[in-house]
């Protein structure tokens, strides 16, 4: 494999950096519905990245048959729930805990992948699930202590964890014979019309907001999308997956800090320790759902 352009690890970097100011600037964008502000999102990056599908991808389309479709539309409508739900979140609690919260969705992934298909869950995966869901625990009870409101913040950053891993499982049936542009963009598409109807049944209004509003709107579909997660895929080529999961982990670390230095949010002390406890937890599920997957893989070479 050729030698890459820069140091993949200086990319992971950028993309955790840029993925942790996603919810900072929801919370910056304090006047406009969170369905508005997840539409702008997504439909900003369906217009950026409009030119490139229709000059070099436009073939692909041509591939897509119904049943992909309609695995389009359900991606793309919890993708669309999964914003509205987390960037709700932010309303009522802090960036802290719902970014925490959220970031738990390895972890729904696994849980569905058991159910559906009877994925075998190693001893090392129960363990640290246990330990995540006891920091969890310790964040919502902190919350609860503050207000109930506080609370109701974290179980919507949960729903909204739930609903990114039904987006993820209906994603990975299509992306197969697309590229990841293709993909991208056609989910962002059917997504961008699904809150346009939400927003639309909820009477937001979509324009009348403030000129730093709409330079929001274009940073969230810049920076977390383009710099965050196409930064994630690049890396990919040189660093194994199990390391971009890692460094993603890292997620609740950056935006508390931001949210700390823009927002003058204070971390309370069942954050701080429920948060690190879920990173360790994630740590350790990352790294004993990766070695299991290495373990499958060298089996099944030896039997072939």
């Amino acid at each position: 494999m050729r030698r890459p352009p820069f140091n993949p690890y200086i990319a992971v970097i950028i993309g955790v950096i840029t993925v942790s100011a996603s919810a900072v600037f929801v919370k910056m964008a304090d006047s406009a519905p969170s369905g508005i502000i997840a539409n702008y999102r997504l439909l900003f990056a369906v217009i950026i990245m409009l030119p490139v599908v229709l000059y070099k991808y436009r073939h692909e389309f041509r591939w897509i048959s119904i049943k992909n479709w309609v695995l389009f539309i359900l991606a793309g409508v919890f993708l669309a729930l999964h914003f509205i739900l987390w960037f709700e979140s932010l309303n009522y609690t802090s960036v802290a805990s719902s970014v925490v919260l959220v970031t738990l969705q390895p972890i729904f992934t696994f849980l569905g992948t058991y159910f559906f298909f009877k994925e075998r869950f190693s001893s090392g995966a129960i363990i640290s699930m246990i330990i995540v869901l006891f920091g969890s625990l310790l964040i919502s009870w902190g919350d609860f202590q503050l207000s109930g409101m506080a609370l109701f913040g974290d179980i919507l950053a949960l729903l909204g964890a739930i609903t990114i891993t039904v987006y993820l499982l209906f994603g990975q049936r299509v992306q197969k014979n697309l590229s990841l542009m293709t993909y991208t963009f056609v989910v962002y598409g059917i997504s961008s019309m699904t809150l346009i109807i939400y927003n639309l049944a909820q009477n937001n209004p979509f324009f009348g907001y403030p000129s730093d509003h709409w330079w929001i709107f274009l940073a969230l579909a810049v920076f977390p999308t383009f710099f965050g997660h196409t930064l994630f895929n690049w890396a990919l080529k040189w660093l194994n997956s199990s390391t971009i999961s890692m460094a993603v982990t890292f997620e609740p670390v950056g935006a508390t800090i931001l949210a700390y230095i823009i927002l003058g949010e204070v971390v309370t002390w069942s954050q701080l320790l429920g948060g690190t406890i879920v990173i360790f937890g994630l740590f350790l599920f990352i790294l004993s759902t990766s070695r299991k997957t290495r373990v499958t893989i060298a089996q099944k070479a030896r039997k072939d």
